[in-house]
């Protein structure tokens, strides 16, 4: 009974309901496991799809996954199946990016985490993070079109400068067809405080958006890339080398992209929902 209730309600709530503990029903539900070939397979599938997200993938995103798959497979099972196969998701590690706090051009905060957007390249947001390689920092500034949390922009290098985010913006820009009257967001980085970078956005066309001094949920769907970047991806002790470093990155954009789920797009890829509309 509790099996098949599982799905719906989970372990904990059925095993309280009947009076059982649940070590005891987990030890029968590996003891029938043998006997189950069917799930002797979802539980293989499972653990594929979780080396293939290098450890990151928690319970969600699996079952999200093995559906798309055709597997008849919820939240809950796919939860028991981790706990038997003795997998687990790989947490989110904390970073610190510290500004250099130079006084620049701050632009007015218009976006006011306004982050559910109607139509693409109506408004992008951009940030700049840190990858170890060897014993420096490789810095990679992303752009981000808000309505599918897609990015469409990027750039590597090892000086945090503007060029670095004037690069991933020029990407971005001919790659989705040089659109016109963009909100671009970010915070308020010496990159995108700089003149330089206020002035490539005035040349194509661009308004300008900052979060709030401090305020970094105001930038959160990118705060949110990056640490999926950092803790689903990026290897602990970082990369040995810069080239090594910029193509592990570029095939995580390219899984992001296209075919990592994400939540807010009803777990579709990036990709998937802009076809929607197209």
């Amino acid at each position: 009974m509790i099996d098949e209730l599982d799905e719906q309600y989970g372990v904990k709530r059925c095993c309280r309901a009947f009076g059982i503990n649940r070590s005891s029903f987990y030890a029968w539900r590996r003891r029938q496991g043998r006997a189950n070939p069917e799930r002797d397979k979802l539980k293989a599938a499972l653990v594929k799809h979780h080396r293939a997200s290098r450890e990151s993938a928690g319970a969600r995103t699996l079952s999200k996954e093995l559906k798309a798959k055709g597997h008849r497979i919820g939240r809950y099972m796919a939860r028991s199946l981790m706990r038997e196969a003795g997998i687990a998701s790989r947490q989110r590690r904390r970073h610190k990016y510290k500004s250099p706090g130079v006084e620049a051009l701050v632009a007015p905060h218009v976006l006011k985490r306004k982050f559910d957007v109607t139509a693409v390249n109506q408004v992008w947001c951009g940030d700049v993070t840190y990858i170890k390689v060897g014993k420096r920092w490789m810095y990679f500034a992303a752009v981000l079109d808000l309505y599918a949390r897609r990015i469409v922009g990027w750039s590597f290098s090892m000086i945090s400068d503007a060029n670095l985010t004037c690069e991933a913006l020029r990407m971005a820009v001919e790659l989705r067809g040089r659109p016109q009257d963009v909100l671009f967001h970010s915070d308020q980085g010496c990159q995108y405080t700089s003149h330089k970078f206020r002035n490539e956005l005035v040349k194509h066309g661009f308004r300008q958006s900052m979060s709030r001094k401090g305020e970094c949920w105001d930038n959160a769907p990118m705060e949110r890339f990056f640490g999926s970047l950092k803790s689903e991806w990026v290897p602990e002790t970082g990369y040995k080398l810069e080239h090594e470093a910029q193509a592990d990155v570029q095939r995580y954009v390219s899984r992001y992209n296209i075919s990592r789920p994400h939540s807010y797009n009803d777990y579709r890829s990036p990709v998937a929902k802009e076809r929607l509309v197209a």
